[in-house]
């Protein structure tokens, strides 16, 4: 089995590689979580956590507090292993993050709803890594029809 899925995009993404992405990684590090019940990445990780991820909350800000029964820690490196980075950050934001990830050795890329950087799609592609953009898991799990056995994490 390779190591990573194909590379995907918003325009060329298929729902079989949203759905291999959903039910073949399980460990997410959530970049900009947010305390705040009201921000979309709050209510994401609750979402991701009820399926049956592992999520690891990451904004340097807010290191240390919980979200979720979660710690959040400051960096990527502090949440390694990687399988997912789910990216709640403006795009200008995002190259960085997707530079750790390389490094890191993370599968997938997923730039939430409204997060878009070509530049950071293209060296994460370039690395071989599946990347999604402009999406949203919490809307993609029901969209794709997936259930709770589909959510356990191995």
């Amino acid at each position: 089995m390779p190591s990573h899925l194909p590379v995907a995009t918003s325009a060329d993404v298929t729902n079989a590689t949203i759905r291999e992405v959903l039910t073949r990684y399980k460990r997410v590090a959530l970049v900009g979580a947010s305390a705040k019940a009201e921000r979309p990445s709050h209510g994401v990780m609750g979402f991701l956590l009820r399926h049956g991820f592992a999520v690891t909350p990451v904004n340097p800000g807010i290191a240390g507090q919980t979200i979720h029964g979660q710690t959040v820690v400051a960096s990527l490196d502090d949440a390694a292993p990687l399988e997912i980075v789910d990216i709640f950050r403006a795009a200008d934001q995002v190259g960085p993050v997707v530079a750790d990830a390389i490094r890191l050795g993370a599968k997938v890329i997923w730039m939430q709803l409204g997060v878009v950087n070509q530049d950071a799609a293209a060296a994460a592609r370039a690395a071989g890594l599946t990347v999604v953009i402009d999406r949203c898991p919490a809307i993609e799990w029901p969209r794709l029809g997936l259930s709770a056995a589909q959510s356990s994490a191995d």
